[in-house]
């Protein structure tokens, strides 16, 4: 018992076994530990913050879960649509679930088909194969001569395998159901995807790392505090006070907030521009994308036939955007319209009536005509011909269309004609066209012959039909170039197709691989092709998975864009899947990280640069943050050594965050590309975040600023001053000095002066809030004893506001010597 014709449903785990999992992570422990802390200080909007973002990291891990299940759930819902089956001699319409192998199916235009089946009866039956094969042209089927078991693999002509989820776009036939459910070809890429897993966002586990070391810091740097408070000065619960202290200017809780932050508005920023971000880490790590491997059908091209070339003896007519017909031009596209269906459903014949519409020329309808008969397509004659006929009239029109081999064998052309239309044939192939030859011939009689070698045909010309390439690709292929980045096409069509359209596009074309060649070649011989092979051409989706694991063992950073449902294997085991939004299957967007809205190739160039936007903005950020505490973890340690009285308590450091967490989250993730964001090769995939050359310059930053505000707390103290006027001029200078860092940081490629103007309203609303709560805290007698700050002079106030300023120059002058290896 083979069961229903349907994907069979994947276990996946309960959402409380997803929260226990998320509840082992380190991060998440962390911050539950952080929240505890501040909960206990009575610091409960800090708390509640991070039990919010613990919340969240519990949320995003069972929406991730829940992906997969949609993708099998999209692919269920497209293999089972209603089909009509023959049972008992009756016709009968069913589910397509109910479908079993060895039902007799009938299929017609516009039908999907239910189950993999074998055609044994039919008349110009033509299927729209692209969601598996990737080629946008219909595929044409020819019944078996005698009975078959088992199916062979979609793509190509005159075949007699009906496919599982794809479209019958002309004629009529019987089939008898082969295979169902996950036996089918669809079937198949469902249990691939099944095996699956997405990648890990390289970026997130480095944060993940980055957060394991500064916890170990905190923890050990606070037990120390706790330790030589206790032992230095003999007040244990002080001591405890200053461990505390200590570990609250170590936790490093922004690393996932910022983290979180900036995906999330980038994912905002993206929506913007008609881009869907389903996983947001996918924004960063396509900055890093070092190949971009592209589908042809609907990713580079429009997915719709069109007409690109009209050929006569006589003429040979691109056609443009601006058009103008000669007689024997115009008189092809009206014999190819009569050749076709009035109302078609099969896109070369839409190609054809679109043309003749943009023309100008009436429809034969309109005329008077009406179609008489029909010769359809068989394996004898690659040609239909259609016969018309105005009322009351005993002349017939004949109008053929087909192969031009065929239609040359209507004509009766002599050899060296027949050269003449094989040659035209040729080269219109090799620039990527599907070429259908047309012919036209008049009758009279009372009864129509019974083949149509019997009418005299005349040849009129031959019509070379593309999909057509996207208008914004070229451009955007040129940027992801200037980018650094490597362009792969992987395509189910014809290799003279794929060069054709690669050359239009931009994309290197001297080195095609094809599937079957492929086919042969070991993971280590693929490893080696795929180094230089540009184009991909007549390849399977396996294939195209395997091309994408190659390039990943070669350490590349792959982004994979598609559109069909042969395409969604390899969109999920890339770094980052692209899908298309509008003309794209349900599998291929549920499958991706990434869905094109718009459908606009040159979003994607928009992406990998907001994308590298990113990536700097939090490099900076993470500088920043690591910059700011060593001035904070000093100034809570220091003391302790020194003998000198606590200068920060938990509420001083919950202030510094109240600055830290916006101006990371918003100010930093605000700020724009650097220049040369979009002209310089893809970083190291495995470089890490924070890079030895950004923590020596974090730690200079932090070690300037944490000598100017010792030195000004050194300088306090020995003007005996009290210790409330001490703790207020030292914490002044900290925030002043903060501020400076905050503008230091803002660009790795751009002068003080450029920095200051560039717009960043977030910049300039923190810088406000922050010094109009600092005064408060300062002048307002309740907050001043809730900080324990004593009243500014003054002057006092101008050496705080000059030593920010004096640290932020000396920056700016030693920033340059930094300025390479910060943007590597």
């Amino acid at each position: 018992m083979e069961g229903f014709n349907e994907l069979p449903s994947r276990s996946h785990r309960t959402p409380l076994r997803i929260v226990y999992d998320v509840v082992r992570e380190p991060m998440f422990g962390l911050l539950m530990a952080a929240g505890a802390i501040y909960l206990l200080l009575g610091d409960l909007e800090e708390a509640l913050l991070l039990v919010a973002f613990a919340t969240l990291s519990v949320s995003i891990a069972v929406v991730q879960e829940s992906r997969t299940e949609r993708v099998l759930e999209a692919l269920r819902d497209l293999t089972s649509p209603r089909a009509l089956v023959v049972r008992d001699g009756q016709q009968q319409r069913i589910a397509g679930r109910e479908v079993v192998k060895g039902d007799v199916l009938i299929v017609g235009e516009g039908d999907r088909i239910a189950a993999d089946a074998v055609l044994i009866a039919g008349r110009d039956v033509q299927t729209d194969e692209s969601l598996l094969t990737g080629e946008s042209a219909p595929a044409r089927k020819t019944p078996a001569a005698e009975s078959r078991d088992g199916m062979e693999r979609p793509g190509g002509d005159d075949l007699p395998y009906l496919f599982s989820g794809t479209l019958v776009v002309r004629g009529q036939g019987t089939a008898i159901v082969q295979a169902t459910g996950a036996r089918t070809e669809i079937g198949r890429i469902g249990s691939a995807l099944n095996t699956i897993s997405s990648e890990q966002p390289r970026l997130t586990l480095q944060t993940r790392g980055l957060i394991r070391a500064f916890a170990l810091v905190s923890v050990t740097l606070t037990a120390t505090a706790i330790v030589l408070y206790g032992l230095l000065r003999g007040g244990w619960l002080e001591a405890v006070l200053s461990g505390i202290a200590v570990g609250m200017s170590l936790l490093p809780e922004e690393f996932p907030l910022v983290l979180t932050a900036f995906m999330a508005m980038g994912a905002w920023r993206m929506s913007r521009i008609g881009v869907l971000t389903r996983h947001a880490a996918a924004i960063e790590t396509l900055g890093a994308a070092t190949v971009l491997c592209t589908d042809k059908t609907g990713t580079l091209t429009q997915n719709c036939m069109s007409i690109a070339e009209l050929r006569t003896f006589e003429e040979i007519l691109r056609v443009e955007p601006e058009l103008t017909l000669s007689a024997s031009s115009r008189l092809l596209v009206e014999v190819g319209v009569l050749a076709s269906k009035p109302a078609p459903f099969d896109p070369m014949e839409q190609a054809i009536h679109a043309l003749s519409d943009r023309i100008g020329q009436p429809k034969p309808t309109t005329g008077g005509l009406r179609l008489e008969h029909e010769y359809p397509l068989s394996p004898e004659l690659l040609a239909v011909t259609h016969v018309w006929r105005a009322p009351n009239d005993t002349s017939f029109t004949v109008a053929a269309k087909g192969a031009p081999e065929a239609i040359a064998r209507l004509c009766r052309l002599d050899p060296m004609d027949q050269e003449r239309v094989g040659a035209m044939t040729n080269k219109m192939a090799a620039n990527g066209m599907r070429v259908l030859g047309v012919a036209r011939a008049s009758f009279v009689g009372l009864s129509l012959p019974s083949v149509a070698h019997d009418f005299t045909f005349e040849f009129v010309g031959l019509v070379g039909l593309v999909d057509p390439l996207r208008p914004s690709v070229p451009a955007a292929v040129a940027r992801c170039r200037a980018a650094g980045i490597r362009l792969i096409m992987i395509t189910g069509d014809y290799p003279a197709t794929a060069q054709a359209i690669a050359r239009e596009a931009g994309i290197a074309a001297d080195r095609v691989v094809t599937g079957a060649e492929l086919k042969l070649m070991s993971d280590d011989k693929l490893a080696l092709s795929v180094r230089s092979a540009t184009i991909f051409a007549r390849v399977m989706p396996e294939q195209k998975l395997r091309i994408v694991n190659a390039l990943k063992a070669n350490g590349e950073v792959v982004a994979m864009t598609g559109d069909g449902v042969n395409d969604a294997p390899s969109l999920k085991a890339a770094h980052i899947g692209i899908a298309m939004g509008n003309r794209g299957t349900d599998v291929a967007r549920e499958a991706s990280a990434i869905v094109l809205l718009d459908d606009d190739f040159a979003s994607i160039v928009t992406t990998i640069e907001l994308g590298r936007r990113i990536y700097d903005n939090l490099r900076k950020a993470m500088g920043y943050i690591l910059a700011v505490h060593v001035p904070i973890a000093g100034l809570a340690v220091l003391p302790i050594l020194l003998g000198w009285p606590l200068i920060l308590t938990p509420v001083h450091i919950a202030f510094l965050e109240m600055v830290i967490d916006p101006v990371c989250s918003f100010v930093f993730e605000a700020e724009r590309a650097e220049r040369n964001a979009m002209s310089r090769p893809p970083r190291d995939p495995d470089s890490p975040l924070f890079s030895g050359a950004l923590v020596a310059w974090s730690l200079v930053q932090g070690g300037l600023l944490l000598l100017v505000v010792v030195g000004i707390e050194f300088s306090a103290l020995q003007s005996e001053v009290e210790e409330p006027v001490v703790r207020a001029v030292t914490f002044s200078t900290l925030v002043a000095g903060n501020i400076g860092l905050i503008l230091v940081n803002r660009s790795f490629s751009t002068s003080l002066v450029s920095a200051l103007f560039r717009p960043n309203r977030a910049l300039w609303l923190v810088i406000g809030v922050t010094t109009l709560v600092l005064s408060v805290a300062l002048n307002w007698a309740p907050a001043s004893q809730l900080f324990r700050f004593g009243p500014l002079q003054a002057v006092d106030v101008v050496i705080c506001i000059a030593s920010g300023a004096g640290v932020l120059l000396v920056l700016e002058l030693v920033k340059p010597a930094w300025r390479r290896s910060l943007q590597t």
